[in-house]
């Protein structure tokens, strides 16, 4: 039997991270960047990184004004998203070089959407290939990578930009 050993993620199984509302609103309003894993802010947007990753660099972008319809964000608001989207995809790009992304939102529980009173955009790099037997067959990702890395490596691409 072969094991796979993951110690990072031991945070997770010994302190578990509940938050008791919007764990993105509580995020917006942090100033601690780095232990959020925040990559970049803007005037009605923040991009940081997803928690439990399908992939390396995986991340989202959320607006500050927490809605759980697309149809509740105005013009400058989309746009902004849209354009840090396009802002931390050249930075992955850089960094991690993937040769496609998914770029997903999920809008209500029907959906898949996991905090859906909080509108946010997923960008998940892929790499051919990255889909495997232990995905397929035990239900386990494989991260090259620990976030912390990932962290610093992406803000640092964001900064040289």
């Amino acid at each position: 039997m072969e094991h796979l050993w993951a110690p990072w993620r031991n945070i997770y199984v010994k302190h578990p991270q509940e938050s008791k509302g919007d764990v993105f609103a509580e995020i917006a309003q942090s100033s601690d960047d780095e232990a959020n894993y925040v990559l970049a802010r803007g005037k009605s947007c923040f991009a940081l990184l997803n928690l439990y990753p399908y992939n390396t660099a995986h991340l989202m972008v959320v607006p500050y004004r927490a809605t759980g319809s697309i149809e509740d964000l105005g013009d400058d608001e989309l746009l902004e998203l849209m354009t840090m989207l396009k802002r931390v995809k050249a930075a992955i790009t850089a960094v991690y070089n993937p040769q496609g992304f998914n770029v997903g939102i999920n809008i209500g529980a029907a959906a898949g959407a996991g905090i859906e009173q909080h509108l946010h955009v997923h960008l998940v790099p892929r790499w051919r290939g990255d889909s495997n037997f232990m995905t397929t067959t035990a239900l386990t990702r494989i991260h090259p990578t620990d976030l912390a890395t990932v962290y610093k490596a992406v803000k640092n691409a964001l900064q040289s930009s």
